[in-house]
């Protein structure tokens, strides 16, 4: 049984290996998880599992695993290790009860499941004798026997869905869609951190040294607070085709705007050209030149677009090519402005990556920004952020 759990989990691409696995086993021999499944669940994955990013896929391979255990129809001999049903690794009270249903032991317990189950000929609901469902029978699922054999579900006494199921490191696994918290902690990868500004802590080498420069006369000396001294410009793509992804950017700026103290935004449609705005409902009203952008924030901002780069490819060559007004300059020559005046830059793209040779805007874009184009994934997110880092 537990060489198929092994397989389990490779089949689910988690990197286990068989030295983890033969300690594993050597913690269950050892008696580490007795007669629980979420004793066994939590041993495995802290056996097993290295990275918190696999704990989603660890808890998905031990549902499966799971259901192929509750499923099986083999004999209980290879379905429960022998020691989990040892006599003297049960209580006084277990062995009483067990034995006020006429079970001397586990060993007895057992044999009478197997004999009931060749027996039964139906699906059985309450009762306390057969193999079913509810019920006192010490056999069977969900019911309210103390002890005995559970055969899938929980017992009625166990309200508590399985941790497995849970999914609650669903937001640690890289290979899902964004969520809130997987893009903060990606963004967490720019924050560079310096000290400046309102003290908060005795700098005691500095006090020693000014001290004794002051003749002895105390001259405290504080170490100033830190702070996320990262600078960003981010720009985001709104309308057309970018609605399908409303929630994935709101969710970004969300998190960009707690991360980074320093950060300005503003908004374009479908590519950059000689203004954007940062107010939709009058963007027609409100603009912003993006050769102001360009003079007055300095080379030390890291500047992030966001959008699917998906237009007619004249829409980023060519004079006029925008659809909301005449550009008297191509939007290409804007993006290599941009590029020119600041070192560090790339493009989420939320439309997987798969498909970005389908269209020709995006392989343009892609040339224009040296090929710093990366998914809007956990994975992009990281990979772009140590682009901007570096």
């Amino acid at each position: 049984m537990l060489i198929n759990f092994f397989y389990t989990l490779k089949s689910h691409e988690l990197p286990v290996s068989t030295r983890e696995f033969l300690d594993f086993l050597s913690a269950l021999q050892s008696g580490m998880a007795f007669a629980d499944t979420e004793a066994f669940y939590a041993l495995a994955r802290t056996c097993l599992v290295k990275d918190e990013k696999n704990f989603d896929r660890f808890d998905l391979a031990f549902g499966h695993f799971m259901q192929g255990v509750t499923a099986s129809d083999g004999t209980l001999d290879t379905l429960i290790p022998a020691n989990w049903l040892r006599a003297d690794t049960l209580s006084a009270e277990q062995i009483a009860r067990l034995q006020a249903q006429g079970f001397t032991d586990p060993e007895a317990l057992l044999e009478a499941f197997k004999q009931r189950l060749a027996e039964q000929e139906k699906r059985h609901q309450g009762g306390n004798k057969w193999i079913g469902t509810g019920g006192t029978s010490p056999f069977g699922h969900s019911g309210y026997h103390p002890d005995g054999i559970r055969i899938g579900g929980e017992s009625a006494n166990r309200s508590a869905s399985k941790v497995w199921e849970k999914r609650q490191f669903r937001d640690l696994d890289p290979s899902r869609e964004l969520g809130a918290r997987n893009i903060n902690v990606a963004l967490r990868r720019l924050r560079l951190f310096a000290r400046e500004g309102a003290a908060d802590q005795l700098d005691l080498d500095d006090t020693i040294h000014c001290t004794a420069r002051n003749a002895g006369y105390l001259d405290l000396k504080m170490v100033p607070e830190r702070h996320n001294a990262v600078k960003v410009l981010l720009f985001l793509d709104v309308g057309g085709s970018m609605d399908d992804h409303i929630r994935t950017c709101e969710e970004l700026f969300s998190a960009a705007t707690a991360e980074f103290k320093h950060l300005e935004y503003f908004y374009f449609h479908n590519f950059i050209y000689d203004h954007v705005w940062k107010n939709n409902q009058r963007r027609n009203q409100e603009r912003f030149a993006t050769q102001d952008i360009i003079n007055t924030y300095g080379t030390d901002y890291k500047i992030i677009f966001v959008g699917d780069a998906a237009m007619a490819p004249w829409e980023v060559s060519h004079t006029g090519g925008s659809i909301e007004y005449y550009n008297a300059e191509p939007g290409a020559l804007w993006m290599q402005r941009i590029t020119k005046k600041f070192n560090r830059l790339i493009w989420l793209n939320p439309e997987q990556e798969q498909h970005w040779n389908y269209t020709q805007s995006t392989q343009m874009i892609h040339q224009l920004i040296e090929g710093r184009m990366y998914p809007l994934t956990v994975n992009g997110l990281e990979a772009g952020m140590n682009e901007l880092r570096y």
